[in-house]
């Protein structure tokens, strides 16, 4: 079977079924006729019902009109209007028919476009899903390989795994060791550090403690000092004391003995001052003959 094969639409036949494009594009065509059937399907319709609607007003005028007998007319004129009025009629049941002739045309062929699309379209799913179904089959079949082929290489790499696992295990080993040799000279190290450093340290802590223990006994002999200086000023002081203490005394003494000795003389002025009063008081009683008040 060629694979350029036709199909009854015309599509070229592919190696998995026809060209997509060609089936877009003859669905496109499907869909466009189907809308101008329907279009001009609608447009009939209004047409037919406008013309109805101008039949039903002009009976209505008509039958609103005076019976015409036309018995005015010559017979030949008679003929004329029956002959006119049949024609007008016969017209008329022709575009009736017609209308309806292309109302049932263009529903019958929107029918076939609309069966036609649904069988195309069915055709495409059927296609689709056939193909579907054989990607499916190939990816299937191609996992499978995969996977065996993937469980070969396993089985063939397990012995290569094993011993590198090994190999990787013993390096592991030795370079623990290594590492714990290492830390253990790092850690030793660290302690004769640590105790070099505890011993500059307790030598300095005893500088320090020397250092203060003569601080404090200089401290303590200064004591010592300020308390025998506190002393000897306790003794000034109350020696000092003592002796403004007598010597207050002796002034205090000195100031009565002086009070005494003022007010003794101001007593005997006093006795003078009275006794020169009363010789005055006296003389002038004996100059006036009246006795003076005292």
């Amino acid at each position: 079977m060629s694979s350029a094969a036709g199909s009854p639409h015309g599509f070229v036949s592919v190696r998995r079924g026809y060209r997509p494009d060609q089936v877009d594009a003859y669905t496109a065509a499907l869909s466009q006729d189907r809308d101008a059937a329907w279009e001009r399907a609608a447009r009939l319709t209004v047409l037919a019902k406008e013309m109805e609607g101008d039949l039903e007003r002009l009976r209505e005028t008509v039958s609103q009109l005076d019976p015409q007998t036309y018995e005015a007319l010559g017979d030949r004129a008679r003929r004329l209007f029956d002959m006119a009025r049949e024609e007008a009629g016969a017209l008329r049941d022709e575009a009736r028919r017609e209308s309806q002739e292309l109302v049932a045309g263009a529903e019958e062929a929107a029918g076939r476009m609309r069966q036609a699309a649904e069988d195309h379209a069915g055709e495409v799913r059927a296609d689709a899903e056939e193909r579907v179904r054989t990607r499916m089959l190939a990816a299937r079949a191609e996992a499978d390989d995969m996977r065996i082929q993937a469980r070969r290489e396993v089985k063939e790499g397990r012995g290569e795994a094993l011993a590198a696992l090994r190999e990787v295990r013993q390096r592991t080993e030795t370079l623990l060791a290594e590492q714990e040799r290492e830390h253990a000279e790092r850690q030793e190290g660290e302690e004769r550090a640590v105790a070099a450093r505890a011993a500059a340290l307790d030598a300095a802590e005893a500088e320090r403690v020397a250092g203060v223990e003569a601080v404090l006994s200089q401290a303590k002999q200064a004591f010592g000092e300020a308390e025998e200086s506190a002393r000897q000023i306790q003794r000034d002081a109350r020696a000092r004391a003592a002796e403004i203490i007598a010597d207050a005394r002796l002034r205090e003494e000195r100031i009565a003995r002086e009070t005494e000795r003022v007010l003794r003389e101001h007593g005997e002025q006093w006795d003078c001052v009275q006794a020169q009063m009363d010789h005055v008081r006296n003389s002038l009683a004996m100059l006036t003959g009246r006795a003076v008040a005292e």
